[in-house]
């Protein structure tokens, strides 16, 4: 579980994150919406322990995130941020890598090799892992990142924005693929969405944020109606039966 207790951050006057009470449930996809700006990215970063916040106490599967040793932590979760940026011309297969210097500080054993295989074949790379990331798309880079944070092997999956630069086909891949994480490896994957639909179809617990605030939390039959996505993006949204599901419409 993630526990995140009376947590704030705050940038100025006028722009502040919290107090945030929440917990997420270990196992499974919990999505975390809302409009820009809200602080969906702010949560997930202090969470990772990228950013520490002013105030408050986060936990993650039972450890106290400010305080415990950074390879302790590294080795319960792992964080894909926004920005991703190596000067390092590097492979496919070196990012991937990277995922695991917790458990190899740079120096890779067989062990290291297989967990950076699953990796590689299970975001579908495998054709792609002896090419530059500067070689890639947009998307294939943003695959390989995923597949990095994945090679790290953690309970805990921390994902901000990973359909970035994504088409539609691997948008849905990618999905999928986070899906099968959480189902087939038992991994507790938390990510940051703009698009709804997708929340409401492959989460099994919705977080929206407003202004910095927890909106409200609950399994998509609870979120994905017109009354609450209408309020939480402040913009007319219908939700209505699809072919899979509860489908919003805001155009």
């Amino acid at each position: 579980m993630i526990s995140l207790t009376d947590v704030t951050k705050t940038y100025s006057s006028e722009v502040s994150i919290g107090p945030i009470d929440l917990k997420i449930p270990q196992g499974g996809v919990t999505a975390l919406v809302g409009p820009n700006g809200a602080g969906k990215s702010t949560v997930l970063t202090m969470i990772g322990r990228l950013l520490r916040p002013d105030r408050g106490a986060i936990e993650v599967g039972g450890y106290d995130v400010a305080t415990t040793a950074s390879r302790t932590i590294a080795q319960v979760l792992s964080i894909l941020r926004q920005e991703n940026n190596f000067v390092t011309r590097l492979t496919v297969r070196q990012l991937v890598g990277f995922g695991r210097f917790p458990y190899s500080q740079g120096r890779l054993t067989v062990d290291d090799e297989r967990h950076i295989d699953t990796a590689i074949e299970f975001l579908d790379l495998a054709p792609l892992q002896d090419r530059y990331l500067d070689q890639l798309s947009g998307g294939q880079r943003q695959r390989a990142y995923v597949a990095m944070v994945l090679a790290q092997d953690t309970e805990y999956l921390l994902l901000d924005e990973p359909l970035n630069n994504l088409d539609m086909q691997h948008s849905v891949q990618m999905m999928r693929q986070l899906r099968r994480a959480a189902d087939e490896l038992g991994r507790t994957v938390v990510v940051v969405l703009h698009d709804i639909n997708f929340a409401g179809h492959y989460a099994d617990t919705i977080c929206a944020i407003e202004d910095g605030a927890i909106s409200v939390v609950g399994p998509p039959s609870e979120i994905i109606t017109s009354e609450v996505l209408t309020r939480v993006f402040r913009t007319e949204v219908t939700v209505v039966d699809g072919p899979r599901g509860p489908l919003a419409i805001y155009f």
